[in-house]
């Protein structure tokens, strides 16, 4: 049970371990408004912990095959479509496409003076896993605009049956399905090419997948002295969450706490404070968390979303 605050207005720290979305953040928009189910206002802060980089052997493969204009509708192109579950796989694509748009721009100009509409995406359909990673691929820049489909699947199991469906019937005159480009960071799930390659589909349901590595995560040099600095900023608060979004930087937020055993890198069994309460965005961050460190976390939200989120922790604040 959580430890109540007499002061049912007191603030409720919220520590986002994650770096701040621009030009807003659907996450602290949402907290910033929001309170819990006695009453009390959270309050929003981003503790970065991810360092991502660009994978430049990714990325040269991706701008051969937009330059070559491989991923197409046609027959012959080496993909019918592409995945996407990350924003950073978005950020990765986006790089390439305004590096390539620039670029086609400078040398070849149409009649109207405007260039050719460079990656030639707008025939295919491109799958986002939800809200988060579709508003990051609406922002990129191409005229006819990419055509998006998945936001309302939240995870990718649930993409990945959406797919078979929606990409079945885009491409039903076809007895093989062309494959389909995922770009994904080093460390990914598989469950979207296990599915979608699954053998016991039928040859003419099954869809080859290529998992295209565009971007890698380690964890920022300065993010445990930032973690520790803004604990003891918030120790004297009746109640505070922490919010993981990914498995990398784990490791550094237990220790932070307090709560890793240097001895068998596991929890410590004693280790719970009674109002540091974690939270993960999604099942992949919570089972890491279980099988790697025994630890579960409080809430694991539901949908993958800042709503979702919000719900688990309410949810639980009212038990």
């Amino acid at each position: 049970m959580p430890d109540l605050d007499n002061a049912q207005t007191a603030t409720v720290p919220v520590l986002l371990l994650k770096t701040r979305s621009t030009p807003g953040d659907a996450y602290a928009e949402l907290f910033a408004t929001a309170t819990d189910r006695i009453g009390r206002r959270f309050a929003p802060r981003f503790v970065p912990v991810l360092l991502h980089r660009f994978e430049d052997a990714g990325l040269s493969r991706l701008r051969r095959l937009l330059r070559e204009r491989q991923i197409g509708a046609r027959p012959g192109c080496e993909y019918g479509g592409m995945i996407f579950t990350s924003q950073r796989a978005v950020e990765a694509f986006a790089k390439v496409v305004e590096e390539g748009s620039s670029s086609e721009a400078q040398q070849q100009q149409g009649d109207s003076g405007e260039s050719s509409n460079w990656p030639h995406l707008q025939h295919v359909p491109i799958y986002s896993v939800g809200p988060a990673t579709t508003r990051a691929l609406c922002a990129v820049h191409q005229q006819p605009p990419l055509q998006i489909f998945g936001e309302h699947t939240g995870t990718g199991e649930v993409l990945a049956s959406y797919i078979l469906d929606h990409y079945g019937e885009w491409y039903k005159d076809r007895p093989t399905k062309p494959p389909l480009l995922f770009l994904v960071g080093e460390q990914r799930r598989d469950i979207i090419p296990k599915t979608l390659t699954n053998p016991s589909l039928a040859s003419d349901r099954a869809i080859g997948v290529t998992e295209d590595v565009v971007y890698g995560t380690g964890v920022m040099e300065p993010f445990p002295e930032d973690f520790a600095a803004i604990l003891r900023e918030t120790a004297d608060r009746a109640q505070r969450w922490v919010i993981v979004f990914s498995p990398t930087g784990c490791d550094s937020m237990l220790r932070g706490l307090g709560m890793l055993d240097d001895v068998t890198g596991r929890a410590k069994t004693d280790s719970r404070d009674g109002r540091t309460f974690i939270a993960t965005i999604g099942p992949t961050t919570r089972d890491y968390l279980i099988k790697t460190f025994g630890l579960e976390p409080d809430v694991c939200a539901k949908t993958p979303t800042p709503e979702g989120l919000l719900q688990g922790i309410k949810d639980f604040t009212h038990e």
